[in-house]
């Protein structure tokens, strides 16, 4: 597997898939066709059908600015690596072809042209849980040591730029009010929230915390604002608010926050191997499901869980998530998407408590769910992976 930096990136929203990667991929172009004249770019699939909600042309053309760019949308069309794809070609002035590049972008920021002489670096020997368990128990030691293992001390660093990220983003999250572009005319809800939230106390409180906290990364989110993957935009607003809320109740220190981000990686890196984190590919459970078995896992591993627990947490984080779809309406990284953050983040906390109130031991192990839910995902109709063609995206508004 490669290192847990490409499930936490540092980007701008609204999608990993359809505005990161795209962007990344009209970034590289450019850099590899300084004499073109103009450019050609056309969508396939899912990037061409929700791609004007969520602002993939713009991020193309303001990547490969100032020539001129042709986009050119082929929903109709599904490439068969993956539903996300992309053919970029730079022109000459008499808009003859001098290069031309097809590239996917498959989920958390990632892109890949699938040939055989890419390489990447593989940080971890391990591909499944089970295997990386059997270490914890011979080892004695937890999962983020594991990742430190095997990405080295320095990780940290990286892994507290990104709490700083997240941290920042719920800030302006919460002091921000208003509509968000879009054309929903939907109002941001992080703000009011955490205001009612000190009306409350107890459990109450701290659960309109969790709200606010994920409504917040998810409408800066939603605006385009500065968010970490985690593993995906579009889910960006689970784990901080979990690490966030646990922060808050336990004054935990940033140390102890980056290793839990260490051990969300890990898990969700595993989710990234042998299933998917694309929305376009196995549907909603792989964006929203994989981000609430990450803050599961982090929560646990915070609140004292042993490495059982930890996987146990996780694995119903994405059980409970089986089959969810993924139908933006308009195309747009709002509804249902935002509120799934919230939802997500609370239930986190509660697979969390679960798993706790337990030795850990049960019957379906993290590494059969996420088989299951890659099965899951093929088998969910293509109108329902963010295709805007089925579900919640047919309303009319």
């Amino acid at each position: 597997m490669e290192s847990i930096k490409e499930i936490f990136k540092i980007g701008y929203g609204p999608s990993s898939s359809h505005t990161m990667g795209p962007r990344k991929a009209a970034e590289i172009f450019k850099e590899k066709n300084p004499n073109a004249h103009s450019y050609r770019v056309t969508l396939f699939g899912s990037l061409a059908s929700t791609g004007k909600g969520h602002g993939t042309d713009f991020a193309i053309i303001k990547e490969l600015a100032p020539l001129k760019v042709e986009i050119i949308w082929k929903q109709e069309i599904e490439l068969a690596k993956h539903p996300n794809a992309l053919k970029l070609e730079s022109l000459d002035a008499n808009l003859g072809i001098l290069n031309e590049w097809t590239v996917y972008s498959v989920g958390g920021g990632k892109i890949t042209d699938f040939t055989s002489d890419e390489t990447e670096k593989i940080v971890y020997p391990h591909t499944f849980l089970t295997d990386i368990l059997k270490w914890t128990k011979q080892t004695g030691k937890s999962f983020w040591e594991y990742v430190v293992e095997k990405e080295g001390e320095e990780i940290f660093d990286y892994l507290l730029e990104v709490w700083q990220t997240m941290e920042e983003a719920i800030a302006r999250g919460i002091d921000s009010e208003g509509i968000i572009p879009g054309g929903l005319k939907l109002s941001r809800k992080a703000s009011g929230y955490y205001v009612k939230s000190k009306n409350y106390s107890g459990s109450l409180k701290s659960k309109t915390l969790v709200f606010s906290y994920a409504l917040a990364v998810a409408e800066e989110n939603a605006v385009g604002g500065k968010i970490v993957t985690a593993p995906t935009c579009g889910s960006c607003g689970v784990v901080p608010a979990v690490l966030k809320s646990l922060k808050k109740s336990f004054d935990f220190s940033d140390q102890k926050i980056v290793r839990a981000l260490a051990t969300a990686g890990l898990f969700g890196n595993v989710v990234k191997e042998n299933a998917s984190i694309s929305g376009a590919k196995v549907g909603c459970q792989g964006e929203i499901g994989t981000a609430c078995a990450m803050a599961a896992a982090a929560a646990t591993q915070l609140l004292g869980g042993t490495p059982l627990q930890i996987e146990y947490a996780a694995e119903m984080g994405i059980e409970h998530h089986l089959g969810l779809t993924c139908d933006p309406i308009a195309g747009l990284v709002q509804v249902p998407c935002i509120e799934r953050n919230a939802f997500a983040a609370e239930r986190a906390l509660n697979t969390s408590t679960f798993s706790l109130l337990s030795d850990g031991r049960h019957l379906v192990s993290f590494d059969k769910i996420v088989k299951t839910m890659n099965q899951t995902g093929h088998d969910i109709p293509g109108i329902y992976k963010e295709t805007s063609e089925g579900g919640l995206a047919l309303l009319e508004i």
